[in-house]
């Protein structure tokens, strides 16, 4: 009797106070009738109401949400014993906390808020996450699986994943395709029919093939096995790729095993033609991925290395540069070219491999730089200009991965010059592949500079480094040159059996090549030349502030490389006597060259000295060439690039923010998304930083300005900074994002010349992209659509003989 009576009371109190609320805020409307005490009494009774009314609401919100996810959970782990178990249940017994959860499936928006993953999964409800995780032994035991049943439960999340994924992806597409055409429509229905057997059966058969090669890039394996010249007759020696094929047979590989099972032995599983198709595929998905992000990013440099030999062709490797959606410049490469004698055809290559083949549009290209020996310097100047022609933008630049004096003395194109350069290359490289050579070196050189021994510990330190590339290469030959040739003569003519004789006839050849007198004269002229842009050369590939106002000093450079050869006579000169004093100290005959010689032999005119001779055939022209490829590198519109870099705060603090970026920032107008606002907000970009807080730094680089929060409240500014960062003239700011060019050193250097392939290259340079097999499988089925039957892929190998009964 109590209890209803008691209950119907709280239904009245609830009606009453439901009432209450009701009548309330009608009084309200005119506050002046009620006393303010009386107000304000209605007012906080109502909000305590409506607090505990929200507070009940949220609490039931709450709990009913707890059972939803429990449920979800328990149907994407399967888990069985759990299935019959309602949600009530399921929520008492597993309370949830984030500890029953892996941190990565953690999601932390805010300080105060945290989220789940869609994919998070309790780990009391995750048959495999303990294995892996140390901590586990302090959760709930649960049911030790064997490793069969742990990889079938991980097989069917991935299958799941895979399917769901596949399913949103097909969702998209088909919406895409139906506000095409009707035509549009007609091939979508085409692709809709289901696969058969026999289909599905040669997808996954091609898909095998596709691992095999990728594994071979990724590990860098050639294609071909054994060099061998004869094998005995009926012997039959499989390549790797088929080697390869056959393990993975034994490994299991039913699809594979089904395809080959009745094949003899002595027949090739995939012709050369179909790995050559199918490695050119594999190549163009992989560049595709990073063609992607270029295109994204819009603006873009291209950048030439030097000249390769692959498989008895010459190559010219391409890279690009471009500021990805992270703000990061970073440097990949793309591929290789080939390389054609003729200026003008490679010009024409150039541009249409790049458009038409790669898909780039060169209407976003924004620099480029080549990066070659002086036998092909002339030939890559003109397919410069002619890029230029057509895109104007596309600017002649530094590359900052070769000093500027390196970068001029390949260019000069002098024979004498290119000969010293290859010969100080193979010298470099002798030493720095036997430790040993070295140590006699660092002997050597302690002995000629016992009087000087902090120069003969810098010159130690610099041996061991790759010094040839360095903005001072020829001052450091010059003060070699005494300890390299005494070391090399002294390996050449050891009696004992110290040294291989590889290493014996290296030295002996390299030591006669120091020792020419053409070769002095010539590191000597190149030495007193570049020493007038050595400084200069060295800010270009400093801080962003040294590139600005080295910028700058480019005419002082100029003046004084011309003043030198308005009185190149008293230069050559002092430059001749030079040489003429080492060549003495290394006992050196001085003389015309034999070449020389040879040619004039009878006719020799006897006021044809060795100065005269060396002054007109080496130090005019070379200096001619230096002025005349300054101009080139840094024209008017480069320097006006250049002057934009004082939109970086570091520079702008030094030029204590009287700076007018907009006068140089009209060749990128069209680039910017509002150009009419431009100097508008320029200048709230100097008040920004002149106004600054006193902890605040100046960033002092590009990259770190592009990392700044607020750069996209700056859009115009943005925009020239992403431009000029991809300049090739500009560092790399992080070395992880330079990993292209090191990758490809790498593989150039740990493959032989007959074992390169340019499809295997960019796979094992480029290891690290995402490979899409079905892809790779469907642009297969599609360009070679005779070629899926893998009865007519069986051929007779090349080193066997089939005979009849086989």
């Amino acid at each position: 009797m109590c209890e209803p009576a008691q209950a119907g009371h709280r239904n009245n109190n609830r009606t009453t106070d439901k009432m209450q609320r009701v009548n309330l805020f009608p009084l309200s409307r005119d506050p002046g009738d009620l006393h303010s005490s009386t107000w304000a009494e209605a007012r906080r009774q109502h909000g305590a109401q409506s607090l505990l009314v929200r507070k009940r609401r949220r609490k039931k919100r709450s709990w009913a949400c707890c059972l939803y996810l429990c449920q979800r959970w328990v149907e994407n782990c399967r888990r069985a014993d759990l299935e019959d178990k309602t949600p009530d249940q399921l929520n008492k017994h597993y309370r949830l906390c984030a500890k029953h959860f892996e941190t990565s499936m953690i999601c932390r928006s805010s300080p105060y808020r945290t989220v789940l993953r869609d994919n998070a999964v309790p780990t009391i409800f995750d048959l495999t996450s303990h294995l892996n995780n140390p901590h586990s032994r302090h959760r709930k035991r649960i049911k030790e699986l064997s490793e069969d049943e742990i990889r079938t439960l991980k097989q069917q999340k991935i299958e799941e994943a895979f399917e769901r994924e596949q399913a949103t992806q097909e969702l998209n597409e088909s919406n895409e395709r139906n506000t095409v055409s009707e035509e549009g429509g007609e091939e979508q229905e085409e692709e809709a029919v289901p696969l058969t057997l026999e289909e599905r059966e040669n997808k996954d058969y091609l898909k095998s093939l596709f691992e095999i090669l990728i594994l071979m890039g990724k590990q860098n394996i050639p294609l071909d096995g054994h060099n061998v010249v004869e094998l005995p007759e009926g012997i039959f020696t499989s390549d790797n790729f088929q080697a390869l094929l056959e393990y993975r047979i034994n490994a299991g590989d039913e699809v594979l095993r089904k395809r080959f099972e009745m094949t003899a032995v002595n027949l090739e599983y995939c012709s050369k033609t179909q790995q050559k198709q199918m490695l050119e595929i594999c190549e163009s998905c992989v560049r595709e991925e990073t063609l992607r992000e270029v295109r994204d990013s819009h603006f873009f440099s291209i950048v030439t290395d030097e000249v390769v030999d692959i498989a008895g062709e010459e190559h010219l490797p391409v890279l690009v540069r471009f500021v990805d959606d992270s703000h990061n410049l970073r440097e990949e490469f793309i591929g290789f070219l080939p390389y054609e004698a003729d200026p003008e055809i490679l010009a024409v290559k150039f541009h249409t491999t790049i458009t038409e083949k790669w898909g780039l549009n060169m209407e976003y290209c924004r620099g480029q730089a080549y990066i070659v020996s002086s036998g092909f310097a002339s030939k890559m100047k003109v397919v410069a200009t002619r890029v230029l022609e057509k895109y104007p933008q596309a600017v002649y630049t530094l590359c900052s991965s070769c000093a500027l004096n390196v970068w001029l003395a390949k260019s000069v194109p002098v024979v004498g010059v290119s000969i010293a350069l290859g010969t100080i290359e193979e010298v470099c490289c002798l030493f720095n592949q036997s430790p040993q050579l070295l140590v006699e070196l660092d002997n050597m050189i302690s002995v000629l500079f016992q009087n000087n021994k902090e120069k003969g510990n810098e010159l130690k330190e610099i041996c061991r480094s790759q010094w040839t590339g360095r903005h001072d290469t020829f001052e450091v030959l010059v003060d070699l040159m005494q300890a390299l040739v005494l070391c090399l003569d002294a390996v050449s003519s050891d009696s004992s059996v110290r040294w291989n004789n590889f290493i014996v006839g290296r030295a002996f050849v390299l030591s006669s090549a120091l020792t020419d007198f053409d070769f002095i004269v010539t590191i000597v002229i190149l030495k007193n030349v570049l020493s007038f842009t050595r400084a200069f050369g060295k800010n270009l590939q400093g801080q962003t502030s040294d590139v600005f106002f080295a910028a700058g000093s480019l005419t002082a450079v100029l003046h004084s490389l011309n003043e030198v050869m308005e009185n190149i006579e008293v230069y050559h000169e002092f430059w001749f006597e030079e040489a003429t004093n080492l060549a003495t100290k290394l006992d050196v005959q001085i003389k015309l060259p034999g070449k020389f010689r040879r040619a004039h032999q009878g006719n020799l005119d006897s006021e044809v000295t060795s100065e005269n001779y060396y002054k007109e055939i080496l130090s005019v022209p070379t200096v001619e060439h230096i002025i005349q490829e300054l101009k080139d590198i840094f024209s008017e519109q480069h320097l006006k690039a250049l002057k934009c870099l004082s939109l970086v705060p570091s520079v702008m603090g030094q030029l204590k923010f009287n700076t007018s970026e907009e006068h140089h920032a009209d060749m990128y107008k069209n680039d910017l998304p509002n150009p009419d606002t431009l100097s508008a907000e320029l200048h709230c970009w100097r008040i920004k930083w002149k106004h600054r807080g006193k902890d605040i730094e100046l960033p002092a680089t590009i990259y770190e300005a592009l990392h700044l929060p607020d750069i996209k409240f700056f859009p115009n500014v943005y925009a020239l900074l992403k431009v000029l960062s991809i300049l090739p003239v500009m560092k790399v700011e992080n070395e992880k994002y330079e990993i292209g060019r090191k990758r490809l050193k790498a593989y150039l250097k740990n493959t032989l010349t007959e074992q390169r392939s340019s499809n295997l290259a960019l796979l094992n340079i480029n290891f690290d992209i995402k490979h899409d097999l079905d892809l790779m499988v469907d642009t297969y089925i599609k360009l070679y659509p005779g070629k899926v039957e893998f009865q007519e892929d069986f051929i007779p190998s090349n080193n066997s003989e089939v005979t009849e009964d086989a």
